[in-house]
């Protein structure tokens, strides 16, 4: 073999070996920025998906604007303190800060829970607002005199019988997109997925009472006489 060829199989040797580094490089860059990706995306939405393996889970569906007005307009005549159960991107607590009440949030989402805090700051609101990471069935809302609530179907009749024996007689409770299965509301409003109902704590308690006071005496009917 001649110089030449010898040079010229050297120098294709050494330019298939630069090559063969070059996708090696490329091929650990792009599997790094993909494991990366993927571990970020995970940790995104772990906590969106981990609610959903929970026996009642609250999604986060953002409210709408029709929405938020409607929750505002029914509660135009109350003050004091409100809590948004399942608060999500806290869009409700915030235009409720803005109105006057000192207004809390609780959700399960931790994403969520910040980015509501950074945007009540951004939005000045901070001072009148607090968002708290928790699961809602191991929160008291005894403190609370305006809730509002965006649940579904599964978790309505437990959240029924939760509020009533937690809230005080003069609070109101807002239901959004599904309206609670026993309770009598005070009055509606919006239609379609933005419609609210409104309940009287001072009415669902009585009924809860009202309804624990029958059963119990039913079951004294149905308990014989040990007398007899």
């Amino acid at each position: 073999m001649s110089q030449e060829e010898l040079f010229l199989d050297s120098g294709k040797s050494n330019s298939d070996v630069r090559e063969g580094k070059s996708r090696s490089r490329l091929g650990v860059v792009v599997t790094g920025v993909l494991g990366g990706s993927l571990v970020a995306l995970y940790a995104v939405a772990a906590p969106f998906v981990t609610p959903a393996l929970r026996k009642v889970c609250l999604p986060f569906v953002p409210a709408t604007t029709a929405q938020v007005e409607n929750v505002l307009n029914v509660l135009r005549a109350r003050s004091g303190t409100l809590v948004d159960i399942g608060s999500g991107d806290g869009r409700i607590v915030i235009a409720a800060a803005k109105h006057g009440f000192q207004a809390s949030g609780f959700e399960l989402n931790p994403w969520l829970v910040w980015y509501s805090r950074y945007k009540a700051w951004r939005e000045g609101v901070h001072r009148s607002t607090s968002f708290h990471i928790s699961d809602l069935w191991k929160v008291s809302f005894a403190q609370y005199s305006n809730v509002v609530i965006f649940g579904v179907p599964q978790m309505m009749d437990q959240l029924e019988l939760k509020l009533s024996s937690e809230l005080p007689t003069t609070a109101k409770v807002v239901a959004c997109r599904f309206p609670f299965p026993t309770w009598v509301p005070e009055h509606t409003a919006g239609e379609g997925i933005d419609t609210v109902w409104v309940y009287d704590a001072k009415t669902f308690k009585s009924d809860l009472q009202h309804g624990l006071k029958r059963m119990t005496t039913q079951e004294d009917k149905d308990t014989p006489d040990s007398h007899t």
